[in-house]
């Protein structure tokens, strides 16, 4: 019976989706555009630890590092608030990567692989672990988690030093857009899709989504359940915490419990704390409309608990 109503449905989305431009229009407002570029060496030198402090002194280099990892069709903007808490403390330092294709132009978004994304991540970790900077820890947002997990297939972490922790905010390994799953189908039919951005987050991410990146969005997520499921293990030296906000109509709640199921240590588990918020990326509040108290606590608490573990 399902089969008997699934197929036209499929077949009405792809009527529905044919109409649809395989090129966007995109005027120079938006960042799709390439005439607003988050990857100028200007932006870089501000936003990188490694550009910044070329020469650290041994004070700098056992002062912690978190190397924060934006989400798809984002830009180092979403951890800006991290940032400024950091430049405020002045007890740790935040470098915010950009992930390879993002804040460019569509075209570049277009062409760039998860790999490619990732990228960036593991040059600011072994650049940073090559100054000798002792103590640095990652963290991801949406999906910069994976990518972050990514990492831990690899052999990075052995040839490198300095990694003390890892913090996933909202990871995405199940999409709570079940209509993700249909990009392999529509794709090629459907070309692209949009967001509508708050006033707050023009300029700071795409507005049009490539199918090709969304292609490279599921090949992502979909590799990293199924290396959850085979178990990734991680050393006991390596501490790790993911946040994830109860109503995300982004990342599927249950991300958190394929994470703590699929990461394994050798005598210590995986911290996990569900947050009690409707924003997917609760750490992140500049630009986004209708910001409550609770909301810029749970941030600020989140933002607290992480320069405290560092601390230890």
């Amino acid at each position: 019976m399902k089969n008997k109503y699934f197929l036209p449905a499929i077949f009405g989305l792809m009527l529905a989706f044919s109409a649809c431009n395989p090129t966007p229009e995109i005027d120079d407002s938006m960042l799709d555009s390439g005439k607003i570029s988050w990857a100028i060496p200007d932006s870089l030198q501000k936003r990188l630890v490694s550009n910044y402090i070329p020469n650290p002194t041994e004070i700098q280099k056992n002062r912690p590092v978190i190397i924060a990892a934006h989400g798809y069709s984002a830009t180092t903007f979403e951890w800006d608030e991290l940032r400024e808490y950091a430049d405020s403390a002045k007890t740790f330092y935040v470098s915010q990567v950009l992930l390879g294709g993002h804040g460019r132009s569509y075209n570049d978004f277009k062409r760039a692989s998860w790999e490619n994304w990732q990228s960036s991540i593991r040059e600011e970790y072994m650049k940073l672990s090559q100054k000798g900077f002792k103590k640095i820890y990652l963290a991801g947002s949406s999906t910069g988690a994976p990518l972050i997990i990514q990492m831990f297939k690899s052999t990075i972490f052995t040839n490198y030093a300095g990694l003390k922790g890892v913090f996933l905010i909202d990871p995405i390994v199940v999409s709570s857009d079940k209509m993700l799953s249909l990009v392999g189908l529509l794709g090629p039919v459907l070309g692209y899709t949009s967001i509508e951005l708050d006033g707050g987050e023009k300029g700071k991410w795409y507005v049009y989504r490539p199918q090709e990146s969304l292609r490279q969005l599921m090949q992502l997520i979909d590799l990293t359940r199924r290396d959850l499921q085979n178990i990734i293990r991680v050393s006991d030296d390596v501490y790790m915490k993911v946040y994830k906000t109860t109503a995300d109509a982004t990342a599927d709640p249950v991300s958190a419990v394929m994470i703590y199921n699929g990461i394994k240590f050798e005598y210590k588990k995986i911290d996990v704390e569900m947050i009690d918020s409707k924003f997917h990326v609760f750490t992140r509040l500049r630009g986004r409309p209708e910001v409550t108290a609770k909301d810029k606590s749970l941030q600020q608490k989140a933002f607290k608990e992480m320069e405290a573990k560092m601390k230890n």
